[in-house]
């Protein structure tokens, strides 16, 4: 079963840290990845840039409209993920639960299970 483990980022408290808290997360993040790809369950991750940085792209009356910025306007947003192949939900959480971020208040690890990917629906 894959699984999307979700990190939800909220910059007042990434600042709020100090540079040794950081460098601990980040270390933290390598660990979490060698261990997932010691036990085969890492398909990939991905970390995001700023949501300064981001396009929002629509189409309105057959045109794209761009702007630059995030989508919403909110307190927390995506930082990055994690795409995970394993046995069950319980293990994907139990996964979750080791990745550093989970353990700052104000930080948010989401676990959801893939529905659909490379056109096939997921079991």
């Amino acid at each position: 079963m894959q699984f999307l483990i979700s990190l939800h980022i909220n910059p007042a408290v990434l600042d709020a840290l100090t540079d040794a808290e950081k460098a601990a997360i980040g270390e933290g993040h390598g660990r979490f990845i060698q261990s997932l790809k010691q036990s085969g369950e890492l398909i990939t991750t991905q970390a995001l840039v700023d949501p300064s940085q981001a396009a929002v792209v629509s189409v309105r009356n057959g045109q794209p409209v761009v702007t630059d910025g995030p989508f919403l306007e909110a307190k927390e947003h995506l930082g990055g993920f994690y795409l995970v192949d394993c046995e069950d939900k319980d293990r994907a959480i139990e996964l979750a639960t080791q990745i550093p971020d989970a353990a700052i208040d104000g930080l948010g690890v989401e676990v959801r299970q893939v529905m659909f990917a490379d056109g096939h629906l997921e079991a």
